[in-house]
């Protein structure tokens, strides 16, 4: 592109008079036009711009015959190839690579778009009984046109750039997007910032943007409240401990964006990170929003788009999907734009906007898969959902806790928080693959000791549960896909290549596990299921009210009460063993268990006789211990060793021993056995 010294005698297209009665330098900088291969003097076409960062070149005559040319910007940092990849930078969005902003005005005068359908809703329509109670709740973008009802908070009509300035503080740095190279400012406050904002557009030096500035904490925030179905749905209100959030505390603030744009920013096509659901309300100006909805097919197209600088730098992602969907949004509206959907942004007029990003439990599919897309296109940390895996393993937690109190979901949040446990597990089995990896240090870092002790039991135990939820069967999964990587060679190359196959041996219940390399899922060895025995007995109660309603109200029948209480208890108990020879050459036995117990209450009976006791006191219906069901430690090392049949698991439990009456109850349990110490006498 770039040639110096060139005969300094040789005139270009565009040389001025000067240059063409001999006033010229005796060493001249020539570029070249990528596109039509033309040679210019560098110092005729620069208009004052250093070549140094500059990588793909365009001639005005280019640039203006084709929309699509634009010129792109080497990286930062220096690269010893002579092709830098343009600089990508996910702070803004993309907000552009092009030197003339105003390219973007003449592009979208040329392409096509849909006209939108999405719904225009009232604000005390979007709630969470209607998430909850429509499937096709928070699918695709939907419009309030006016903030009545949404229970949000904004500041007035007379709110102006000057006043986050004053109630955020002036010397706050703040990131400023120069959209035409693509690279932040260094040096703005949000003073300064102000001032420019405040300029005519004549006066301003060049289009600028501000998208990245969070105000949790700051005086502006307490002059915004997200709409109401924010917190209904956010993870991190939800889930995140109250006592970790504030202070010096690390946690996800992402709800209260401020955005400041003046007129002719483009943001370029992207997905929020990790596929966070975002609300956008325009305080003051305009917006235009372009989407693409979220496919599989359009979704694989724009991991193509966005992991290639080339297909950034020259190609329209809208060429790529099969439609491009137009939304305006003026003074006043908001807009909930949910999980997945890829879209880019064009500011008409100066615009105020607040905004901000939640993660929930209707679309957790979409955003694993959204986040896997992050890290093949090798988005930096810095610009991913913050704390995204310590977020999920609190989420786990609750949900858990949720579920074994008897809270109901719907199927859509189960089948989210299947596909959510199966992640967890993989991030589990990655911690235990022993393999020094930065990947399995980010993994163990992200665990919240305080609230999860047992990473493996926990997302297990959630697998299970959901699973009983949903009434799915684990025989009933179909197998999971696993990745087969080869090695072939052709003409004298190497290539390798990957291809899925079917896996039986596959952990139940995820059809889109991630593979790490030196891990492969264990296969048990004894799956049993048995009903457990029907139960009856008669307690001691009050009649029944609102108080049998209460936590814990029912454990405590039977100890006073003037009526009689038919208590029967069923249940089925699933049983999972399996042998494996663990990292440090240990033999191990794993039982997975879980009992699912249902209990149900009538009153009206005779009240129960009381016996005495042992000690002469009456003995209640309803009191002694309940019998333990583990496997005998002697049991356990038996199976360890090979010596013991385990076809039926239950055996054991089903001769003599009552069947358990509490509430669902997961077991997970390891026996290790050194291979060459004695084992118990019952195992010889």
């Amino acid at each position: 592109m770039e040639e110096d010294g060139k005969d300094n005698q040789e005139l270009c297209p565009v040389c001025p008079v000067d240059r063409k009665t001999g006033g010229r330098k005796k060493k001249e900088v020539w570029v070249s036009c990528e596109n039509c291969s033309t040679w210019y003097h560098w110092d005729c076409v620069s208009k004052g711009e250093d070549l140094a960062p500059i990588d793909k070149w365009f001639c005005d005559k280019c640039l203006a015959s084709n929309p699509e040319l634009h010129i792109t910007y080497k990286p930062n940092a220096t690269r010893k190839s002579t092709r830098v990849k343009p600089k990508q930078d996910y702070a803004s969005m993309n907000e552009g690579l092009p030197s003339d902003p105003n390219r973007w005005v003449k592009l979208l005068k040329v392409k096509k778009f849909s006209k939108d359908k999405f719904k225009r809703m009232k604000g005390k329509d979007v709630s969470l009984e209607w998430v909850e109670s429509n499937d096709d709740a928070l699918t695709e973008p939907i419009v309030i046109p006016e903030p009545a009802g949404l229970g949000m908070k904004m500041p007035g009509d007379d709110f102006t750039v000057d006043d986050v300035a004053k109630l955020v503080g002036p010397d706050t740095p703040v990131e400023v997007i120069d959209v035409a190279q693509q690279n932040s400012s260094p040096g703005w406050t949000l003073k300064t910032w102000a001032e420019y904002y405040d300029k005519p557009a004549s006066q301003r030096d060049k289009v600028r943007n501000v998208i990245s500035l969070e105000v949790t904490g700051t005086k502006l925030a307490e002059k915004v409240t997200p709409p109401r179905i924010v917190s209904d749905l956010d993870w991190v209100h939800k889930f995140w401990p109250a006592h970790k959030r504030g202070g010096k505390n690390q946690w996800p603030k992402v709800t209260l964006y401020c955005l400041m744009s003046v007129a002719q920013c483009w943001t370029d096509w992207h997905v929020d990170f990790a596929a966070s659901t975002v609300y956008y309300h325009i305080l003051k100006g305009a917006k235009d929003f372009y989407f693409i909805k979220p496919t599989e097919a359009n979704l694989a197209a724009y991991e193509k788009w966005s992991g290639s600088a080339e297909l950034q730098a020259g190609t329209w992602l809208g060429d790529m999907v099969d439609e491009v969907i137009k939304v305006s949004l003026v003074e006043g509206n908001t807009m909930i734009i949910p999980t997945g959907w890829i879209h880019a942004v064009f500011t008409p007029v100066d615009s105020l906007v607040f905004g901000g990003n939640f993660l929930h439990s209707f679309n957790v599919a979409t955003q694993l898969r959204l986040r896997e897309i992050e890290i093949n296109t090798k988005v930096p940390k810095k610009f991913r959902f913050p704390l995204f895996q310590k977020l999920c393993w609190y989420v786990a937690e609750g949900y858990c806790e949720q579920i074994k109190k008897h809270a109901e979901f719907p199927p859509r949040v189960l089948r989210g928080l299947l596909q959510l446990a199966d992640f967890l597990v993989s991030e589990a089995r990655l911690i235990e693959s022993g393999v020094d990896t930065p990947q399995r240090r980010e993994a163990k870092d992200s665990i919240p000791t305080e609230k999860v002790k047992d990473a493996l039991a926990l997302a297990r135990e959630l697998q299970w549960r959901v699973r009983e939820a949903l009434g799915t069967e684990e025989e009933e999964e179909r197998p999971t896909k696993r990745r087969k990587v080869s090695t072939t060679y052709s003409k004298g190359k190497q290539k390798r290549v990957i291809e899925d196959t079917d896996d039986e041996d596959a952990e139940p219940g995820n059809h889109r596990r991630p593979q790490f390399k030196n891990w492969a899922p264990k296969k048990w060895d004894v799956r049993t299921e048995r009903e457990l025995d029907e139960r009856r007995e008669v307690v001691a109660a009050d009649d029944a009210g609102d108080w049998v309603l209460q936590e814990g109200a029912l454990d405590k029948l039977g100890a006073k009460g003037e009526e009689g209480v038919e208590h029967v208890t069923t249940g089925t108990e699933w049983v999972r063993i399996r042998r494996f020879k663990g990292e440090d050459g240990k033999e191990r036995v794993e039982r997975v268990k879980i009992t699912r117990v249902v209990e149900n209450w009538a009153w009206g009976f005779e009240m129960p006789e009381q016996k005495p006791g042992p000690g002469g006191d009456d003995v209640k219906p309803g009191d002694g211990a309940v019998a333990d069901t583990r496997l005998s430690a002697e049991g356990l090392a038996s199976y360890a060793n090979g010596d013991v049949d385990m076809r039926d698991a239950g055996a054991e439990e089903s001769a003599g021993r009552a069947p358990p009456v509490v509430g669902s109850e997961l077991k997970v349990e390891d026996a290790v056995m050194v291979s060459d110490s004695p084992l118990p006498p019952s195992a010889q």
